[in-house]
């Protein structure tokens, strides 16, 4: 039996830079995982093809679901004739802006390679990987990352200073597609100083960090619910840092410097602002290969 842990992530700072001609938007983001995971076990079976079973969410366990597309398309690509049963134990909010579905896609492209021990390096993984969706190059390694091109494009960043992390996702979800579609990445009011936060990561500067969190997508999610603003509003208002929200949304984090004031926080969301989920935690930095 192999087991792999997928992590959530969260965007420091998200910028997008132009809309490609194929479609796709050009970001620049740093990225990184938090200590907020899904579980996943794998084990051989007789039975030829894929066993694909989810707890904790009426998710659809199906040829649709990424898990059941990752392990699909390394099984093809090896001619594999055992089947594999996979169980998906699911505590990462769904459609959250915390990259959940890419997350648990790479760990079924790491946990189908060890498995049957295909021998396939990371960065092969990533290549496969991004085949099936741009943040799972990313999440296939985790940790903090500075994401560009359409996400494939990852270059190690330093480690935040420690701090902890109020989390809070509105009873409401957010399609990434919807997001994108309505940005309109020619006419941003704003662009996120990328380059200074990284910098500000290798100095070990959490003010430097948080002092330039944005994220453009919000010029788009915001409008239609928001909710995102007041829930980062009460954040900032209860003693974080800064607040952001995550990738398309709607999940809004804020950073505190100590374990008290998030705690705090999530108290106060929890009895002033309705939200399906909130949790205190922090960064995660162990790498996943």
């Amino acid at each position: 039996m192999i087991r792999e842990k997928a992590y959530a992530k969260i965007n420091l700072g998200l910028d997008v830079l132009r809309r490609r001609p194929d479609g796709y938007h050009e970001v620049k983001m740093i990225m990184q995982t938090v200590d907020i995971c899904d579980d996943l076990t794998f084990e051989k079976r007789e039975e030829p093809g894929i066993g694909f079973r989810i707890e904790g969410s009426d998710l659809p366990a199906d040829e649709n679901n990424l898990v059941y597309r990752a392990a699909a398309l390394l099984m093809e690509k090896r001619q594999i004739r055992e089947g594999v049963s996979i169980i998906l134990q699911k505590r990462i909010p769904i459609a959250a802006g915390m990259a959940g579905g890419s997350s648990d896609a790479a760990a079924a492209l790491r946990g189908v390679n060890m498995l049957f021990e295909m021998g396939y390096s990371a960065e092969e993984l990533k290549e496969i990987g991004v085949t099936l969706g741009a943040d799972i190059p990313y999440c296939i390694q985790g940790g903090t990352m500075l994401s560009e091109g359409i996400g494939e494009i990852l270059t190690p960043l330093s480690e935040p200073p420690a701090c902890h992390l109020v989390i809070a996702k509105p009873d409401i979800d957010v399609s990434t597609a919807f997001v994108y579609g309505h940005l309109q990445a020619d006419k941003l009011p704003f662009h996120p100083d990328i380059d200074g936060m990284a910098a500000a990561l290798a100095a070990g500067d959490l003010k430097g960090v948080t002092d330039r969190m944005g994220n453009v997508l919000e010029t788009v999610t915001v409008k239609e619910y928001p909710v995102i603003d007041r829930l980062k509003q009460l954040m900032c208002g209860l003693g974080a840092e800064n607040a952001l929200m995550s990738g398309s949304g709607p999940t809004v984090f804020g950073i505190c410097r100590e374990r008290e004031t998030a705690e705090k926080a999530a108290a106060a969301i929890k009895k002033e602002e309705p939200a399906a989920s909130v949790f205190v935690t922090g960064f995660c930095n162990n790498k996943l290969l």
